[in-house]
């Protein structure tokens, strides 16, 4: 049996990028599972898997437009340096989480400190990376 779209699965995997840095895996823990096809994973890696049979093992190098998208230059934030307490220290390479209007978190990485601003990038942090992952298929419901 092979996996398909619409086919509830799950998956050991491990995500590194092309440097070989690994970002993620699912050693020690259970393994993923996702509905494929349904949009619920990066699209390169949610396309890997039809064909797949449980036990099969493959290595596949996803584009950065297929994982987390390119860098997007709107995604870089002026925020105003009066709203943030000024016993805060920023620093570049911080992480923050600023709110949108619908109260949702929204992770940010501080980029610069100016005088009147803080220069924030609320990009993805594996935005513009090609990716490359190992995945392993355990399970076809």
């Amino acid at each position: 049996m092979q996996a398909k779209n619409g086919d509830a699965v799950s998956v050991h995997y491990t995500g590194r990028l092309v440097t070989g840095e690994q970002f993620d895996s699912s050693a020690g823990r259970e393994p993923l599972a996702f509905t494929v096809g349904a949009g619920q994973m990066i699209k390169g890696f949610d396309a890997a898997i039809p064909g797949m049979a449980i036990g099969d093992k493959k290595t596949i190098t996803i584009a950065a437009a297929d994982a987390y998208g390119e860098k997007d230059p709107a995604a870089i934030i002026q925020f105003p340096k009066e709203n943030v307490p000024a016993d805060m220290k920023l620093e570049p390479g911080m992480q923050l989480t600023l709110s949108n209007q619908y109260g949702q978190p929204v992770p940010v990485v501080v980029i610069e400190v100016q005088d009147t601003v803080i220069v924030l990038d609320a990009n993805h942090h594996l935005a513009g990376q090609d990716l490359v992952f190992d995945i392993e298929l355990v399970t076809i419901n």
